[in-house]
């Protein structure tokens, strides 16, 4: 992969959440997905949201999105309150979600084309064209450009993802557990690749995971969730210094927060 800085504009945002509630309700029953979230993410942070399956991580993440509406308090990212999906939101699955019909480049320039086709982007093919290329030369796959995703790697497509999400120039990345489908080593893998990138372009990014040791690894704070109803019940900063690789958590200092953190969420 290149090392070198590439020329994609990136502004990295904050992100205000306040009072945030969400509830599903169907026939006669009422579930409280979370509650009276209360977070503050500074422009550049790389924030971990961890806790049981079932405790509105997920669900907070569309949310912010914009592709759920919340049923009591705000979302404000850049000062502008969240009313519906925009450009400035980039969200990654725990699949990559490419189109099997289109090649790794042209899955890349699918977000900008449909933007512009709106007058959301002013970029020529030109710059299109030249921006996928850097882009896809940062994460490592210029020579599978004009493969199809059936032919890359599960690694591969991940980064064929976050390029697709990178190119429509976003102030926030939402992460929801993309990491979660993996083998180990694919894992780790990716794991340094996102500290890279996120190295390079310190770009605002909310991270899903049910993992301790990967929210340590790649969190500037670790957001823990659960209780009943959901909400936030504990926030804590990592006190690791940066860059970072998969050993850093091996720390002597990481111990006891890992075993803080289990403490909190077994109880």
């Amino acid at each position: 992969m290149s090392a070198d800085v590439i020329d994609v504009a990136v502004t990295a945002a904050d992100i205000q959440l306040r009072s945030l509630t969400k509830v599903f309700r169907r026939g006669g029953r009422r579930t409280v997905a979370f509650s009276d979230v209360d977070l503050a993410v500074t422009p550049g942070e790389f924030v971990c949201l961890l806790g049981p399956s079932g405790c509105g991580k997920s669900t907070l993440l569309r949310v912010i999105a914009g592709m759920l509406a919340a049923d009591d308090g705000s979302v404000e990212v850049a000062g502008r309150r969240v009313t519906g999906p925009g450009a400035d939101r980039g969200m990654l699955f725990q699949r990559p979600m490419l189109f099997p019909w289109l090649t790794t480049r042209d899955n890349v320039l699918f977000g900008p084309r449909a933007q512009r086709s709106r007058g959301l982007d002013e970029r020529s093919d030109g710059e299109l064209f030249a921006d996928a290329d850097t882009i896809l030369e940062t994460v490592g796959l210029t020579e599978f450009r004009d493969a199809y995703p059936h032919e890359l790697s599960g690694g591969m497509q991940h980064r064929a993802a976050f390029a697709r999400a990178l190119i429509t120039r976003p102030s926030v990345l939402l992460m929801d557990e993309p990491f979660g489908a993996l083998d180990a080593i694919t894992r780790l893998r990716m794991q340094q690749f996102l500290l890279t990138m996120w190295e390079q372009y310190r770009i605002t990014i909310l991270f899903v995971t049910h993992d301790i040791e990967e929210a340590i690894l790649l969190g500037d704070r670790v957001v823990l969730m659960g209780g009943r109803p959901p909400g936030v019940t504990q926030i804590i900063d990592v006190r690791l210094g940066r860059p970072r690789a998969a050993d850093s958590v091996d720390a002597a200092g990481v111990l006891a927060t890992k075993r803080h953190i289990r403490g909190v969420l077994t109880h």
